[in-house]
Order: C-alpha cells, then sequence, then structure tokens
C-alpha cells in the first residue's frame, strides 16, 4: 500500500519509512525539504495522490507555546482536509504517553489540540502514544538545567528507543485503524533523576542532577505514574543499557 508519511525525513519518519519500504509498501517521505509543506498546504494534494494510509509524525521548529499550537493546529487541519479530498483511509499520527495528564505544558496542550482535531475529522484514525525517547534524553537534561545543576522529579518513567518506536508506528499503519490509542513504551523502568544521572555520566557531563519533587517537566509537575504507560501498552525490547553501549560504541 502507499504510505505517506509526514515528517518523513527526521528521526522517527526516516526509520519508517525505511521499516515500511522493507516490507514491501510504497512510503513516501513528505516533508518541506521534500516539497511537502503542511503549514501552507503546498504538495499536499499531489503526495497524497493514491494514498490509503498517511502517518504524520512531524513535530513544530519552536517549542514555544504560541508556535507549537499554532504548528499543530495549522497542520493537523489541512492535512486532515487534504486526505479527505484524496480518499485517505487511514490517519496515524505519533504523539506522547501522558499527554493528557501534562496539559500545564503549552506543547502538550498543542500536543492534544491536534489529537482532538483528528479524532473529530471522521477520518478513520490511530493514535500512538510513545513514552520519551532515548534520544530525547539530552533535551530533557537540558530544559531542567540551572547553572550546572539538573534539577527533575523523582518520578518513574519507561523511556523507548527511537526504532522500536518507529517500528510499532509501522506496524500500526498496515493495520486496521484503532479508533483510538495504541501505547508504546520501553522495557525498563527508572526514576526519571536516575535516568537522566545515568545518561549524563556515560558523555562524561559534569553537571549534577538533583531529585527534586517539586521540579517541573517542560512547565508541569508532575506526579509518580505521569509518564508511564497504562498496562495494555506494547513493551518495546530495546533496553536503555543496550543502547547506551551502541552509541559509545
Amino acid at each position: 500500500m502507499k504510505v505517506v508519511v509526514i515528517g518523513g525525513t527526521g528521526l522517527i519518519g526516516s526509520k519508517l519509512v525505511a521499516k515500511l519500504n522493507e516490507h514491501g509498501h510504497e512510503a513516501v517521505p513528505a516533508a518541506p525539504n521534500t516539497g511537502v509543506n503542511t503549514l501552507t498546504g503546498e504538495g499536499l494534494a499531489e503526495v497524497l495522490e493514491g494514498a490509503e494510509v498517511v502517518v504524520d509524525v512531524s513535530n513544530s521548529p519552536s517549542f514555544a507555546d504560541d508556535d507549537v499550537m499554532e504548528f499543530f493546529r495549522t497542520s493537523t487541519a489541512n492535512l486532515l482536509r487534504a486526505e479527505a479530498d484524496a480518499g485517505v483511509t487511514h490517519h496515524v499520527a505519533l504523539s506522547v504517553v501522558g499527554t493528557e495528564r501534562l496539559q500545564g505544558s503549552g506543547y502538550f496542550r498543542a500536543k492534544q489540540a491536534q489529537e482532538e482535531l483528528i479524532k473529530a475529522s471522521g477520518i478513520p484514525y490511530s493514535i500512538v502514544h510513545a513514552t520519551q525517547f532515548f534520544e530525547f534524553m539530552k533535551g530533557i537534561a537540558a530544559e531542567a538545567t540551572d547553572g550546572d545543576t539538573v534539577r527533575l522529579a523523582p518520578v518513574r518513567i519507561r523511556p523507548v528507543y527511537s526504532g522500536d518506536v518507529a517500528a510499532a508506528v509501522g506496524r500500526t499503519a498496515v493495520g486496521a485503524p484503532v479508533k483510538g490509542v495504541v501505547e508504546v513504551a520501553g522495557p525498563d523502568t527508572f526514576q526519571l533523576d536516575e535516568l537522566i544521572r545515568r545518561g549524563l555520566a556515560a558523555k562524561n557531563d559534569p553537571r549534577t542532577v538533583v531529585a527534586d519533587p517539586h521540579a517541573t517537566y517542560f512547565g508541569t509537575e508532575l506526579r509518580e505514574t505521569t509518564l508511564l504507560p497504562g498496562p495494555d501498552a506494547h513493551i518495546a525490547g530495546t533496553g536503555f543499557a543496550d543502547w547506551l553501549a551502541q552509541q559509545q560504541a
């Protein structure tokens, strides 16, 4: 089947395109650098011609509250309109475990708005909620850094490898629409502060990680289970230690 991957040249999208093509599908990467711009609508009608499935793994270039809300609302609305015109029968979007519990954050409010547009569109859909990727630990540390100190809430998290997320999104894309949310998480549970401490130590980063129950996570205070998936989540196979070892090889 023809699958158009919006954000198909990024971290998840490039892996997803490769996996789908390996399995005999026609996966088409769509991004501004391939002539497709979901904010303006440029190239959408052309790339969606003959597509059965659209997978949206795009992300906002700016995480400022107004910018990210504008991106997800405009991009998603344009995309869904073009899909309806093209007769697309399955819309798949990648989102984040805990989105509905992180509404103190402008980014997660924007992701929630994206999900609500998808649900109201009338197009059969599947939303994949992933826990935070191993590759995003650097960004989490940066956001929580004050001087030489990284303050993080000692809550639980099950981070996941981006390649495993791409595989889960791919399986969802070629399956029947679930008309709901499926979750994917990594095999190991950590305290958030300990996870970042291990990641920084592996890179000889001298910053000190402090466990602070009131430290915010992208603007939101966390509860013990805010970042955890539910009991029916697909548990991926790649552990954090294995991934770290690969980075250091």
